[in-house]
C-alpha cells in the first residue's frame, strides 16, 4: 500500500513537472513569433479583432467592480477612521489600497475570468475540431496567428483596463466619503495626492498589470491547445485556466510587491501613509 501511493505520488509530480516543461517551451515560441512579427504587417492585421475583444467588451465589468470597490472601501473603513480621529485620512487609504492592490488585482481577475475563459474555450474548440492540425499540415505554426495577437492585446489592454478601474475606484470612495460622510471635498482630494498616492504608487500598480495580462494570455492560450477531447475537456480547460491564472495573479501580485517595496525603501526611505 506504501510503495503504491509513492507511486501515484511521484506519477502526478512527473506529470506536473512535464507539463510545467511544456507551458515554458510554448511560452518561449510565444515571445520568439512576438518578436519575429513585429515588423510583419500580416501580424499587425490581426491585431485590432483581439483589441476590441480584449479591451473593448472588458469596460462594463471592469467598470462596476473598480466603482463598487472604492464605495465598498469607504463604507467599510469610515466608522473605524472616524474612531480615532482620521477621517479626513480616508482618501489616502481608498486611494493607495485601489491604486496599488485592489485595482490592478481585481481588473486582472476580471480580465481572467471574460477574456482567459473565452480564449480557453475558442482555442480548445479549434483544438478539440482539429483546426489546429489543418494549420500545421499545411506548414503553418498556430501560435503566431492564434496566439501571438492574442498575447499582445492581453498586455497592452490589462494596464488600460487597470487605470480605469483604478479611476472609477477613487471617484466611488469620493462618491461616498464626501456627499454621504461629511468629509470636506478639498481635504479628501488633498490627503488623496499628497497623502502617500504618487507616482511610484501609480506605476507599481500598472507595472504588475502588465505581468498580469501576459499571465492570463499564455495559460489561457496554453489550456486552449492541450484541452481535452470533446465539450468537456474544453470546459475543463476553461475552468483550469481561470484557476491558474488567478493563481499566477495572486502569485505575481505577492512577488511584485515585495520586490517594489524594497525598491522604494532603498531609494527614498520609509514612509508613513500618516506621514
Amino acid at each position: 500500500m506504501p510503495l503504491k501511493m509513492v507511486e501515484k505520488i511521484g506519477g502526478s509530480a512527473i506529470e506536473v513537472l512535464a507539463q510545467f516543461g511544456d507551458f515554458c517551451i510554448f511560452v518561449w515560441r510565444t515571445i520568439t513569433w512576438f518578436f519575429a512579427g513585429v515588423v510583419s504587417r500580416r501580424s499587425w492585421r490581426l491585431l485590432p479583432p483581439q483589441l476590441y475583444e480584449i479591451g473593448v467588451r472588458s469596460v462594463p465589468v471592469v467598470a462596476i467592480t473598480g466603482g463598487f470597490i472604492g464605495m465598498v472601501m469607504a463604507v467599510e473603513t469610515y466608522s473605524q477612521f472616524a474612531a480615532i480621529g482620521q477621517a479626513n485620512r480616508l482618501g489616502t487609504i481608498i486611494n493607495l489600497s485601489v491604486v496599488k492592490q485592489i485595482g490592478p488585482v481585481l481588473a486582472a481577475v476580471m480580465v481572467a475570468g471574460r477574456v482567459g475563459g473565452a480564449l480557453a474555450a475558442e482555442l480548445g474548440t479549434m483544438h478539440v475540431t482539429e483546426q489546429l492540425d489543418a494549420l500545421r499540415v499545411m506548414g503553418s505554426d498556430p501560435i503566431p496567428y492564434l496566439v501571438v495577437p492574442r498575447f499582445v492585446a492581453c498586455v497592452a489592454l490589462t494596464p488600460i483596463l487597470t487605470a480605469y478601474s483604478d479611476v472609477l475606484g477613487i471617484f466611488g470612495g469620493w462618491l461616498i466619503a464626501v456627499p454621504f460622510f461629511g468629509i470636506p471635498n478639498g481635504i479628501y482630494w488633498y490627503y488623496s495626492i499628497h497623502g502617500g498616492v504618487d507616482t511610484w504608487q501609480i506605476m507599481e500598480g500598472i507595472t504588475k498589470a502588465f505581468l498580469f495580462g501576459g499571465a492570463i494570455a499564455l495559460i489561457s492560450c496554453y489550456k486552449g491547445f492541450t484541452s481535452g477531447a470533446g465539450a468537456s475537456g474544453v470546459g475543463r480547460a476553461c475552468t483550469e485556466s481561470f484557476v491558474a491564472a488567478f493563481i499566477a495573479i495572486i502569485i505575481i501580485n505577492f512577488v511584485f510587491a515585495e520586490a517594489s517595496k524594497d525598491m522604494y525603501n532603498a531609494i527614498y526611505g520609509l514612509r508613513s501613509v500618516f506621514g
